[in-house]
């Protein structure tokens, strides 16, 4: 997905449309909206690893995504960005006018492969990669977008560390990072 667009203008809008729909059906009916895929263009319909951000007043109100493409580009994940981030309460009505939707289908991971923390640094692309960093069962990730709050790719490693519950000065030869890059609309 790199850096060109594969998303039609109307593709972006029909997915905006979904997340709307999707939350205002939780608010109204406390489920998410129910999705029929053949009623959605075919590149609509591929398995695809998704992100949706809402932000309110340019502050995050709930994030969430799957780095794995197991279900349907439609069957978004607004809803549960709105009603099952653990950061956040709720979304309520009176929220629900305020959101911005942010939209971001992820490109296949690549792993990376570097033989200290100072190879790894200078193998980030700031800026343009997101990464999955794990080491025994914890992990984490940080969309390309947190680059706006952590510019440097040093900050952007030891922020991403203590996300993963790991001490930001944290290094063992078993840890793993991938890349990855977004389509964000």
């Amino acid at each position: 997905m790199n850096s060109q667009e594969v998303y039609s203008k109307e593709d972006q809008q029909t997915l905006h449309t979904i997340a709307r729909q999707s939350i205002q059906t939780g608010l109204e009916q406390q489920h998410p909206l129910v999705i029929t895929l053949a009623d959605y263009a075919e590149l609509l319909q591929q398995k695809r690893a998704t992100f949706v951000t809402l932000n309110i007043n340019q502050q995050l109100r709930g994030c969430i995504g799957t780095l794995s493409p197991y279900r349907a580009l439609v069957d978004d994940n607004a809803y549960a960005a709105a009603f099952s981030d653990p950061r956040f309460p709720a979304l309520s009505q009176a929220e629900f006018t305020q959101l911005d939707y942010h939209l971001s289908i992820l490109s296949e991971t690549e792993p990376m492969t570097f033989n200290s923390e100072a190879d790894l640094l200078t193998q980030i692309r700031p800026g343009i990669d997101g990464l999955i960093l794990s080491d025994n069962n914890q992990q984490g990730t940080f969309l390309p977008s947190v680059w706006g709050q952590l510019p440097t790719a040093q900050e952007f490693l030891q922020h991403l560390k203590r996300k993963a519950g790991l001490p930001m000065d944290y290094w063992s030869n078993s840890l793993q990072v991938s890349r990855y890059t977004v389509e964000s609309f």
